[in-house]
């Protein structure tokens, strides 16, 4: 099989979708895999290492693009959609809940879409989607502490305080991977935590590991209520696998937080669990409404790329060797985990939450393959 790796072109977006590893593994099993000049620099990873590595440099993203299957990062973007071909297998991070447009060139042009974040173990894990979690949950008390200096409109809190002052108040809504990786942070410069999630036994683990450290309690609107209105940092961390995050954080209730609060809404990438919640970039990350800083950034991990690369290919790189050594339809019939990442199929929806949430026919995976 030609794979082919293209350089992302979203905003500040360094990440690449292969490193030379993944490269060596796939070209020692005879599959050529065509990498865009340039595409790894923002990762530290230079043109030369994917040569050795058994790669072939293209100098244009039709290149790369060309290819039987395209390993990527993040969406593909409008710039990218006239090289969606029909049999084309796009293998990326989809996000396709709050992409209509997305989704239907994808059904239009007849892509084999699969999606990291919906590829799901039989225990319910979400191996593809786990290790940008790592990362967007530390990263979002990172940014978040940040955004709480006055001089960036925040209230001017220091999380772990000092003697004699309190500590800053954090809400983390959700306590999933995202969630445990941001209490994790917050717990270790100082801070106050909260952690609301809906699970007992999700609670009752996060207690064990982090003790009197971390207060949980059960999402409910009025302990969402009285957590949120009264918190320095909130941390949106809601998951429904390949859905739109729930709305847990009205308007309203953004307006009666303090000023200078901030909100850091790691669900954004699936819509956003706060209501006043919109995307931003690496070069505009923040905005402020109600005297409340957002941060919306859809590719937080791109700021640290060294490390997401790297972390992205060790747990993609098994699924693209059994696309390209099985081709795809033998591939997912091989591997329940590997068709629920299946979102769109030559022109057909095949993820339900997706076609639930753009109001698509769904159509199921194993009717297509018959």
């Amino acid at each position: 099989m030609i794979i082919g790796v293209p350089k992302e072109i979203k905003t500040r977006e360094y990440r690449v979708g292969m490193t030379p590893a993944g490269v060596r593994q796939l070209a020692q099993r005879g599959h050529t895999v065509l990498v865009q000049a340039s595409a790894g620099e923002g990762s530290g990873i230079r043109d030369e290492q994917y040569v050795a590595a058994g790669g072939k440099i293209v100098s244009t993203a039709a290149e790369a693009w060309g290819a039987d299957m395209v390993v990527k990062v993040k969406e593909p973007l409008p710039a990218e959609f006239p090289f969606f071909r029909p049999g084309q297998i796009i293998y990326t991070y989809l996000h396709l809940a709050p992409e209509p447009e997305l989704t239907r060139k994808l059904m239009e042009k007849k892509v084999r879409a699969v999606a990291y974040e919906t590829i799901q173990l039989p225990d319910g894990s979400l191996p593809l989607l786990r290790p940008m979690s790592e990362v967007a949950g530390k990263m979002s008390v990172q940014v978040g502490a940040t955004s709480l200096e006055k001089w960036r409109g925040g209230k001017g809190v220091l999380l772990g305080g000092v003697p004699g002052t309190r500590r800053g108040r954090v809400v983390i809504l959700g306590g999933g991977v995202v969630g445990r990786n941001a209490a994790k942070i917050a717990i270790g410069m100082g801070a106050h935590v909260t952690l609301l999630d809906v699970n007992p036994h999700t609670m009752d683990y996060l207690e064990d590991i982090f003790g009197a450290a971390v207060e949980t309690l059960y999402s409910n609107p009025q302990n969402i209520e009285e957590a949120v209105s009264r918190a320095d940092l909130v941390v949106g961390a809601v998951l429904v696998t390949g859905a739109k995050a729930p709305t847990l954080v009205s308007r309203d209730l953004v307006s009666r937080m303090e000023k200078g609060s901030v909100i850091v809404d790691v669900a954004i990438d699936q819509g956003g669990c706060v209501e006043t919640a919109r995307v931003t970039s690496h070069d505009q990350p923040t905005y402020e409404e109600h005297g409340v800083i957002h941060y919306g950034v859809a590719n937080m991990p791109g700021a640290v790329s060294h490390t997401s690369t790297f972390a992205l290919t060790n747990v993609t790189i098994r699924y693209a060797i059994d696309l390209a050594d099985k081709g795809i339809e033998n591939a997912i019939k091989s591997d329940r985990s590997l068709s629920l990442g299946v979102n769109c199929w030559d022109g057909a929806c095949v993820y339900k939450a997706v076609a639930d949430a753009h109001g698509l026919e769904y159509t199921p995976l194993e009717r297509v393959l018959s």
